[in-house]
């Protein structure tokens, strides 16, 4: 669940952020034909994107290594532009090279369209990997119906209302701020996007050995892969400038309005520019948990338990019933013939039955499970088992294991551990 979580708000922020000062920039400008080209670009984009993640999902037609590779490159020149043409330095001497006419000149809708093409290049780039995340959801013939794709869908699902929400009230911030403050905060914030795509390109042009490794340049690389995540956090920094900048101008302003009515309007006005800034602070405090504290977490190393201790006679593994029946997860190891240790579990499941597994799954591989809190986790995706169906093929579920009960023990034969020995290589 925290995984997904964690994802949807490492991959969606940055295109979030980028889209709510765009959207702010065009709303410093005036004419209806900038929303509305920016508008088909954001819709292409993400029909694009939708297009591009069943292709990835039901063919092998698309590389992901080279369609990122056009992807950055084009952003990476749509950016340029548009900052170019944010600060009017290509303006002008597009205005001269096209013909004189009355009323507005051809020239002055390019602008808006490199605008448009921007938005619709970053959502391509960002969005299929969200659109393809629930296809990850039910894996091996799990059931859209078990606790383990209801928790990752409650993760993923979490993770929209966070970016989403943070970049609305970025936007509706940008849209009341100066429009050259909004201009310098987006410039540099494209900049700062620039760089980090420049990095993904060289990467994977040294990993495909299409440019010689240069070690200075691969130092840099490294460097900077290794902290990937601090892109995402300058462009944080820069985006929150807007409200806090914002906040302390609103302070110092004297509520003003020539009647009690106006100067009703103008502090709820107030008001709700101050929530706009709280939710723009919450969601990214909320974001940097996630990415840190969270992340974290879900990274930790959780120690197995220790094998207990069995009978081995003759092919057969004899465990008392009495030393399993307490309802807790009890770990067990085999030595095969090879000398491969094939680990294996056992719990209680109720009056009639256990729940008999190798310490591993079709999933996951031989990473074990462990108990927390009189449930049974899997140590890589953190999914908690059913305990009820621990014995069962599917999902994330362990291995089963056949077993019969005679003469007041557990009885397990080691051929069916040998047979499963390659699992735990």
């Amino acid at each position: 669940m925290l995984r997904y979580f964690i994802q949807v708000i490492e991959n969606l922020l940055t295109v979030g952020i980028l889209l709510a000062l765009l959207w702010a920039a065009l709303d410093g400008e005036t004419g209806e034909g900038r929303k509305r080209r920016a508008l088909w670009g954001c819709a292409a984009g993400t029909g694009a994107a939708l297009i591009v993640a069943i292709l990835r999902r039901t063919t092998a037609l698309i590389s992901r290594g080279f369609f990122n590779l056009w992807i950055l490159s084009f952003a990476i020149v749509f950016a340029v532009l548009h900052i170019l043409f944010l600060w009017g330095i290509l303006r002008r001497p597009l205005r001269k090279a096209s013909l004189p006419q009355k009323g507005p000149s051809p020239a002055d809708a390019v602008p808006e369209y490199v605008c448009a093409a921007l938005m619709g290049i970053l959502l391509l780039y960002a969005l299929p990997g969200i659109f393809l995340y629930p296809a990850e959801f039910a894996l091996a013939g799990e059931s859209i119906f078990s606790t383990d794709f209801l928790f990752k869908l409650i993760g993923f699902i979490a993770g929209l209302p966070v970016v989403i929400l943070t970049s609305l009230a970025l936007y509706k911030t940008g849209k009341a701020a100066p429009p050259r403050l909004v201009k310098v905060l987006l410039t540099a914030a494209l900049s700062v996007n620039i760089c980090h795509q420049i990095i993904v390109i060289v990467q994977f042009l040294l990993a495909r050995r299409i440019i010689p490794m240069i070690r200075w340049i691969f130092r840099i690389i490294v460097a900077a892969v290794n902290n990937n995540i601090v892109f995402l956090y300058t462009l944080m920094g820069i985006s929150f400038l807007l409200p806090l900048m914002l906040f302390f101008t609103g302070l110092k302003r004297p509520v003003s309005g020539k009647n009690p009515a106006e100067r009703r309007k103008f502090r709820a006005a107030l008001r709700i520019n101050r929530r706009r800034y709280l939710t723009v602070a919450a969601g990214f405090a909320v974001s940097v948990l996630a990415l840190t504290v969270i992340k974290d977490y879900t990274k930790r190393e959780v120690i197995l338990s220790p094998a207990e201790p069995m009978t081995l006679a003759g092919e057969e593994i004899l465990i008392p019933i009495t030393r399993i029946e307490d309802g807790h997860l009890h770990r067990f190891a085999y030595t095969a013939s090879d000398n491969t240790e094939v680990r294996f579990i056992v719990i209680k499941k109720n009056a009639a039955a256990y729940g008999v597994g190798l310490d591993a799954c079709d999933i996951c591989g031989p990473t074990g499970y462990y108990e927390r809190k009189n449930e049974v986790i899997c140590r890589l995706c953190d999914v908690v088992m059913n305990i009820s169906t621990i014995g069962f093929k599917g999902g994330c579920n362990p291995v089963p294991l056949a077993y019969t009960l005679r003469s007041g023990s557990m009885v397990i034969e080691t051929a069916h551990l040998e047979n499963e020995k390659t699992r735990f290589k």
